[in-house]
């Protein structure tokens, strides 16, 4: 679903010190004149949002590079926190070494991080549990992911001793702190005025009571919604083009990175936002 035309951003000002690597970075972006910011607060703390990446590992390197740079020029002396929203595998073609990447962060990174799950990996872990029944998960990115893993995908039609196999496989060459990645996700991270998710919320239900489900996957219901709810929802999982969608009661910064190219993250500081993205 495309959002609103007023929630469509563009840049204001040449890019800060841009590297030969990076193709689209934003120092400072303004929302057109007809949409008001959703200028919250995050109780003084520095946050970087980070958007669906997908297996794209080459924009993942360097957004961090990106964030560790701007990271530098705002922080103040805080630490910054990083908040990924979700569907880290698929489609892509770096799946495993997202994983690994974001698994290193996790242990020696600079930043607090924090993990959400998405749907992409939701079904993953479902093809892990019960390979037949989640045969599924190859006909929208799963292949690419096993093949990541050097794992010879089966056909989705094929016998689930098939998939057995290629999930025996996938299991072998995995390294055991990717599995405690996927299966340690968080849901929902509340900051300030922010709550992060990886699709979405169902309007009218409290954010203590939202469903996986709707978490996870929601769309109509959610995108098609202008109401505000407790707090400005900050999500990934839908996107229309390479632009993140602004509006005041919520943020998408899904920006098709296996498609556009562009993977985006969302600077929030107390009365601000900002847009970083690389290819």
């Amino acid at each position: 679903m495309s959002p609103s035309p007023s929630g469509r951003w563009r840049g204001s000002s040449t890019p800060r010190e841009p590297s030969s690597d990076v193709t689209s970075v934003a120092s400072r972006w303004m929302v057109e004149p007809d949409a008001p910011m959703p200028f919250g607060k995050v109780d003084g703390q520095l946050i970087y949002a980070i958007g669906d990446i997908h297996g794209c590992y080459d924009q993942l390197r360097r957004l961090l590079a990106q964030i560790a740079h701007d990271a530098d020029l705002h922080a103040g002396g805080r630490t910054a926190s990083l908040i990924f929203c979700g569907d880290y595998v698929d489609r892509g073609p770096a799946s495993s070494r997202v994983i690994d990447a974001l698994c290193w962060l996790k242990r020696h990174g600079p930043f607090n991080v924090h993990f959400l799950k998405g749907n992409h990996e939701q079904v993953m872990l479902a093809y892990i549990a019960d390979p037949d029944s989640a045969r599924a998960w190859l006909r929208f990115g799963g292949m690419q992911t096993l093949r990541s893993y050097g794992v010879v995908p089966p056909a989705a039609k094929d016998d689930p001793e098939a998939h057995i196999a290629a999930r025996d496989d996938l299991l072998e060459r995995m390294p055991v702190a990717h599995l405690r990645f996927l299966e340690t996700l968080e849901l929902m991270v509340g900051v300030g005025d922010y709550a992060f998710v990886h699709a979405g919320i169902r309007p009218g239900v409290p954010l203590a009571s939202q469903s996986q489900e709707d978490l996870l996957w929601i769309r109509e219901g959610f995108l098609d919604v202008e109401e505000p709810s407790e707090r400005i929802v900050v999500h990934g999982h839908t996107w229309a083009d390479d632009q993140p969608v602004v509006l005041p009661h919520r943020i998408g910064i899904d920006t098709g990175a296996y498609e556009t190219g562009v993977l985006t993250a969302l600077r929030l500081e107390d009365g601000a936002i900002d847009i970083l993205s690389t290819r």
